[in-house]
């Protein structure tokens, strides 16, 4: 119950009860102009500028859990005593120009009743927290929109208002501004004359901008308030030439050596030629021996691969390698130090979820005034960028529109948007994903508990569809084992992770310097993972999990999973070009643990093989399959089947039980059959790698039957 009262015998001069005022945030005291100091006969005596706003009582009940007094002090009383208990640190002050027109900002939609007292009430709430703007606030949630704000920032600051939805830029006046500032200031030249530039901005400049905007332009200006989804529009508009150049051949033109968009080297086809001709000539002098000694290499690589997998998850079982984030260090934050972060997700015909897809960002525990998420879609995806538009969504969703060119791929469009992202730090989502709501704040705390060579934070992927058929609950043990288990133990023994497709944060600035993704190379993720490892960067992991969906569907599958053998095969050619160099960055146990993870891309090429051989032998008791493996041959193939089967079952069963899905443990029983679909997949990678190793096999979503 709160009650007001003007004066009392116990005022807060007389001292600030350190026990009590901290039951209200300091954010909300200095927002609001009240604190808690002391108690008088069981009641809390806060001090408040006006004991009668209904706003104030109802903040203050919310966050003292017992009778309240509210008494009636000046304003200068109050900041001087909450100024005592919290000393200020100056850049966090807020000036009085800024409150004022703060309140006159809230008075003016209050009063026009653009806005309800609780809308108002919440986004003081989050001002209290954040210290952003109060408009931005409240066009993040949709409580005006973003027309509205730029109508009452024009009145607030008398500058007038310009549209630019159907504006043709002349592209010799917009580009004077130089890209890297309109884009961190979100303004744009849209007209000149003799003397003035007028200049489209989405918020009034502050003095050092216009300083720095008025040298870079060479000539005064003037301001005009624009609507800040159609400045953005405009500006990816004027440069649209200049992003896709650098995303199509960024990397390709800075590291040739590092980019896929040649398949196989010269180096690599000598070799090849040179190793067939020997193979052959070796096959007609020697038959059988030669075949002998093909198929002992191949069980000694499958091998190897079971045990370098098997050594990993025994580290892993039972135990917890990743990065410790607690709940604690997540409630401690302080939401006004928090950055800017930018969130890109590739978008290709995916217009029936992205409705949820807004809705699972908008879940996420972060300002949304300090959110950057670009939605990238294809130049030729009508539907999606119609549905898009529909959703009228608030200016934290910047709809990029990617130009139609090859390769049509996933890294291309995440290299387009990182050149207009503006956070300190960004990761990627897909579509269909549902990242736990503290993922962003837990990735940013993992950064600062790591060594300041870690550049990127890893999630963990699931799937929230594992029960849907018997095809989603393998998928859903394979990525237990692989971001429960495997990964962990990579990162623990610092090892080249190749990253998942998703849910992967990065420093902004390191990323760009990196080169960013390979737009050639279809398992992206892969690639950048040991592409930064080579650069004496590494990964960490968190123990946070994005679901995605998983595919119920066996030819959706197969499309997605020959694209991820594909790039394996493509990120094996790429940084096998220099084996030397690739050793001497990584080390002996580095180089080992590459070429045995990207080894079990090429293990699955060989099951097809070695399952045909053991079923004919059966069936038929050929002699001559049964030359082919004498003696040490045959105790590796036969380790090879069994145990290395044992294996692999026991992997898909500990990862399921290291998350504690105990449902579906036992499909992992009947793994041989999904091995099956892994080398059917295989060998269509393999095969198209050669044939059309650029295109990019696209995976349809939606199809979890209205899991939500």
């Amino acid at each position: 119950m709160t009650t007001s009262q003007t004066r009392t015998t116990t005022r807060i001069g007389d001292g600030v009860d350190a026990d009590v005022r901290h039951l209200i945030p300091e954010g909300i005291c200095r927002t609001f102009r009240v604190l808690p100091y002391a108690v008088v006969d069981g009641s809390v005596l806060v001090a408040a500028a006006d004991a009668e706003d209904a706003i104030t009582e109802q903040v203050v009940a919310e966050r003292v859990d017992r009778p309240v007094l509210l008494v009636r002090h000046t304003v200068n009383e109050i900041v001087a005593a909450i100024d005592e208990a919290y000393p200020p640190v100056e850049s966090e002050v807020e000036t009085p120009e800024a409150r004022r027109a703060r309140m006159q900002m809230a008075q003016m939609l209050t009063r026009s009743g653009l806005v309800t007292a609780e809308q108002l009430r919440r986004a003081m709430l989050e001002y209290a927290r954040t210290g952003d703007p109060l408009g931005d606030i409240l066009v993040s949630h949709q409580a005006i929109s973003e027309d509205v704000l730029v109508a009452a920032l024009s009145e607030l600051h008398q500058l007038q208002r310009v549209g630019l939805g159907d504006f043709e830029p002349d592209l010799k006046v917009a580009r004077r501004l130089p890209e890297p500032l309109a884009l961190r200031l979100q303004a744009i030249p849209v007209a000149e004359s003799e003397d003035v530039v007028l200049l489209a901005v989405a918020r009034p400049l502050a003095d050092d901008d216009v300083t720095e905007v008025q040298a870079a332009l060479g000539s005064s200006f003037r301001q005009l308030l624009a609507n800040r989804t159609e400045l953005d529009q405009l500006i990816q508009q004027v440069h649209s030439v200049h992003y896709a150049e650098i995303s199509t051949r960024g990397l390709m033109e800075s590291r040739p050596e590092s980019s896929a968009h040649v398949v196989i080297t010269g180096t690599q086809k000598a070799v090849l030629v040179m190793t067939v001709v020997a193979l052959v000539l070796c096959g007609v002098i020697w038959p059988v021996n030669t075949l002998i000694g093909i198929v002992g290499f191949c069980s000694f690589i499958y091998l190897i691969v079971s045990v370098y997998k098997f050594r990993l998850t025994l580290r892993a079982l039972g135990t917890h390698l990743e990065t410790d984030v607690t709940d604690a260090e997540i409630a401690a934050i302080d939401e006004r130090h928090l950055p800017v972060y930018t969130i890109l997700v590739p978008l290709y015909k995916e217009a029936g979820i992205v409705q949820r897809l807004v809705r699972d960002i908008n879940a996420l525990d972060y300002p949304r005034t300090r959110l950057d998420v670009k939605l990238l879609c294809e130049e030729d995806d009508d539907e999606t960028i119609d549905k898009i538009v529909s959703l009228q969504l608030p200016p934290h969703f910047h709809l990029v529109v990617v130009p139609d060119s090859l390769p049509k791929t996933k890294p291309k469009a995440c290299n387009y948007g990182l050149q207009l992202s503006t956070g300190a730090y960004c990761v990627i989502f897909d579509a269909e994903d549902r990242p736990d709501p503290d993922q962003l704040k837990k990735a940013l705390l993992a950064f600062d508990h790591v060594p300041s060579n870690v550049v990127c934070i890893q999630a963990k992927l699931n799937h929230f569809n594992q029960d849907q058929n018997l095809l989603t609950a393998w998928f859903a043990n394979e990525y237990s084992m692989h971001f429960e288990l495997v990964l962990p133990a990579m990162g623990a023994a610092e090892s080249p992770i190749p990253l998942g497709g998703t849910s992967n944060h990065f420093i902004t600035s390191t990323l760009r310097e990196l080169g960013a993704w390979d737009p050639f190379n279809v398992t992206e993720d892969a690639d950048l993972g040991i592409r930064l490892h080579r650069e004496g960067y590494r990964t960490a992991m968190i123990d946070s999990t994005t679901l995605e969906e998983a595919n119920s569907n066996v030819g959706n599958w197969i499309r997605q999973r020959s694209r991820w053998n594909k790039g394996y095969y493509q990120t094996w050619l790429v940084h096998m070009r220099n084996p030397i160099g690739l050793l001497s960055q990584t080390g002996l146990r580095g180089f080992m643990s590459f070429n045995l993870t990207m080894g079990s891309a090429f293990v699955l090429l060989m099951n097809p093989i070695f399952w045909g051989l053991t079923t004919l032998y059966v069936l038929t008791q050929w002699g001559f399959i049964e030359q082919l493996f004498p003696g040490i041959v045959f105790y590796a193939a036969s380790a090879m089947l069994f145990i290395g089967n044992f294996i692999f079952v026991y992997l898909n069963v500990a990862g399921s039980l290291q998350r504690g899905e105990f449902g579906i443990t036992r499909t992992a029983l009947l793994s041989p059959l999904y091995w099956g679909l892994m080398s059917w997949a295989a060998w269509k990678g393999f095969i198209q790698l050669f044939t059309n190793p650029f295109y990019w096999e696209k995976t349809e979503h939606g199809l979890d039957e209205g899991s939500s």
